[in-house]
């Protein structure tokens, strides 16, 4: 693995400020995949990294581009990468997400409202392997009520299915959101979905000894 990368996946801030000092185009380094190095200390929940990179970068007058902005949940940034580019609001990074999937993930009820109104589909698939919407993305990571609010007010389907089988009740169940599970319910979840294993996310929940919640969802009428 390139030790720049790993010592960002591990948090090894001090080795990363070493490795930008002594070869400061670093702080741009993409993998080959042309993840950034600052999206890798986002997707690391490396925070003293992340912010490290954002101020090199800035000190050097290095732009972010609308995935970083967007996992940053900087609204700021976001429009002037929508502004340099309009169409990039319907791209894709390099490892297959919408920046609404990386807003909905990472950032911000803020920047996900902005990307929204700039035109970001709230039914866009990503183009990797786990083939999912931003819906899925905000459920899985961040958890924020309000982003997940927010995506099923602007038309988020609540039954869409990623690969796998897998609806966002799944994920809410498996965490153990009781409040989750009933926005979700509220905009139409089907608390009975079976993914392709055949298991339900009352089974989920109780597989993770998330007892009360299971029983709670399968006393619901089918």
């Amino acid at each position: 693995m390139n030790q720049f990368l790993k010592s960002i996946q591990t948090g090894a801030t001090a080795e990363v400020a070493d490795a930008v000092e002594l070869d400061p185009a670093l702080a741009e380094y993409r993998d080959p995949q042309g993840v950034s190095a600052l999206l890798w200390a986002i997707y690391c929940g490396q925070p003293l990294v992340r912010d490290f990179l954002v101020a090199r970068l800035a000190a050097h007058g290095v732009a972010l581009d609308l995935f970083e902005a967007a996992a940053l949940g900087d609204e700021g940034r976001i429009a002037a990468a929508l502004d340099a580019d309009p169409e990039a609001i319907e791209a894709f990074s390099g490892d297959g997400w919408t920046a609404l999937h990386l807003a909905a993930a990472f950032g911000s009820a803020g920047a996900v409202a902005l990307l929204l109104k700039r035109g970001a589909r709230v039914d866009a698939v990503s183009n990797n392997p786990q083939r999912n919407q931003p819906l899925h993305a905000a459920l899985s990571l961040g958890k924020d009520s309000v982003i997940i609010q927010t995506l099923l007010a602007h038309g988020a389907d609540a039954n869409a299915a990623q690969v796998g089988g897998y609806t966002p009740i799944f994920s809410a169940a498996a965490a153990n959101r009781e409040d989750l599970v009933e926005l979700l319910i509220k905009h139409g979840a089907n608390p009975h979905q079976r993914n392709d294993q055949g298991k339900s996310p009352a089974e989920y929940a109780r597989e993770r000894d998330h007892a009360e919640l299971a029983s709670r969802l399968e006393a619901l009428p089918v």
